[in-house]
């Protein structure tokens, strides 16, 4: 990929701008430019920002301008830049949805592309109570996600499926990846485990997956410099679960970030995430209380096997990353309680 040229859009965000950063100081990328609305507020180093729209059709202009042959799509998120709530979720749905679409038309009419990788969520899978012990790329939701990031997430795919069949010639890859945590991830996990209690659902304990983000960047960046179609390695096309290895139980997160937990019944635990997302505290969606009721695992036998990738970071160890950061919790945790321990005592 010598002289390669790379657009990665959603550079304003923590992630998007670490990796342009990471792309740009990369053997064989001669020039990265970032796209967003508002510019990197950490800064892009070597690489260009340009302002843009994804939902204006003046994108097109902007990757036809660039002449890129790569393009990263990360602008695709559960909440908008600055503040949550209910208010804005129209808007987040246009960047996302509309946003994709008008890339992609790009794209389609850009002959210099030449590979796409696309930033996905593990939420395509849903949360239910009758889904598998683990989630292969290849199975369907048994409850389609209904709204939120979690559809937007279904919506962009199907997009993108679309995308790949009118420019066969494009190398395509979509990277899932579950929970994004970290000192600096901004995800609404992130955001849920920084709350002082933590609000669960009664008598549920969901098995979680989390991928820390220097391995997301580390997985975006490797993807985005493999060769394209018409050279013998391919590897990198198609999609892939991107998870730590191992899984945590919420009450075992709760006592290793030293958070007392507070088990409500389902109604309370709506009704309290209703009243977090107004007032800004967290993104306390209707797909995140499903998450937090059964849990999600996905099979990363393809991120190995096929993308060749194996993470830094276990889902223990990237949780431990999270909570060094951000300080521990009001419980110590070593007599910190969950409710895996209520209900042992209720056992006798």
């Amino acid at each position: 990929m010598a002289g390669s040229t790379v657009l990665v859009t959603g550079v304003a965000r923590h992630l998007g701008s670490r990796v342009a950063r990471a792309l740009v100081r990369a053997p064989g990328v001669r020039r990265v430019i970032g796209v967003d609305v508002e510019p990197p507020p950490d800064g892009l180093g070597d690489a260009e920002f340009v302002r843009a729209d994804l939902r204006r059709p003046g994108i097109a202009a902007t990757v036809a301008a660039a002449g890129a042959d790569t393009v990263v799509h990360l602008n695709v998120n559960a909440t908008p830049l600055g503040s949550a709530g209910p208010r804005v979720r129209s808007a987040v749905k246009e960047a996302n949805v509309i946003g994709t679409m008008q890339l992609l038309a790009a794209c389609t009419r850009t002959p210099s592309v030449q590979r796409l990788v696309v930033k996905s969520t593990t939420s395509v899978y849903g949360s239910a109570a009758r889904d598998p012990a683990l989630y292969s790329e290849d199975m369907p939701a048994r409850v389609l996600p209904s709204g939120g990031y979690a559809r937007d997430a279904v919506e962009v795919e199907e997009y993108v499926r679309g995308f790949a069949r009118r420019r066969p010639d494009v190398s395509v890859c979509v990277l899932r990846l579950a929970n994004v945590l970290g000192p600096a991830a901004d995800s609404p996990l992130a955001r849920y485990f920084a709350l002082p209690v933590l609000p669960t659902v009664l008598g549920f304990d969901p098995r979680l997956q989390f991928v820390h983000e220097d391995d997301a960047v580390d997985v975006l960046r490797a993807v985005a410099l493999r060769p394209r179609r018409g050279v013998p390695a391919t590897s990198a096309d198609g999609t892939f679960n991107i998870a730590g290895d191992g899984v945590l139980l919420l009450s075992q997160a709760a006592r290793r970030l030293g958070r007392p937990m507070l088990p409500l019944p389902l109604p309370a635990v709506t009704a309290s995430g209703q009243a977090a997302r107004t007032v800004g505290a967290t993104d306390f969606s209707p797909e995140q209380i499903r998450l937090l009721t059964h849990g999600r695992v996905v099979d990363t036998t393809r991120m190995r096997e096929v993308l060749g990738f194996a993470p830094q970071y276990t889902t223990a160890e990237t949780l431990a990353d999270y909570s060094a950061a951000r300080g521990r919790g009001l419980l110590g945790r070593s007599w910190g309680i969950g409710w895996s321990d209520v209900r042992g005592w209720i056992r006798g």
